[in-house]
């Protein structure tokens, strides 16, 4: 197996909708606005000046994987706090 594959395996457990929310609670202790919209599919985060659109996360790669910006952006779930600082910096914390 890949290493892609490898943590997608590993990760397969855990529902989409409880890696969002610990990204979620990861991003509340840096400061950022961030909602569960959709039954926890997706993860809504708020621009801190309030301009601008939110970027929607989503758990994708066979939950292997946070995306943003159109899967452009991706951060492995074992990350969290790492993927939080990421998405904090992105939406210009």
């Amino acid at each position: 197996m890949n290493p892609i594959d490898l943590v997608a395996v590993a990760y397969m457990d855990q529902g989409e909708g409880q890696k969002l929310v610990r990204l979620r609670d990861h991003l509340t202790g840096l400061g950022v606005n961030a909602e569960l919209r959709d039954n926890n599919t997706a993860l809504m985060v708020h621009r801190p000046s309030g301009g601008g659109m939110p970027v929607w996360v989503f758990v994708g790669y066979g939950g292997a994987y946070y995306s943003w910006q159109s899967a452009e952006k991706r951060h492995p779930v074992d990350d969290v706090a790492g993927a939080a600082t990421v998405l904090a910096a992105y939406v210009g914390r």
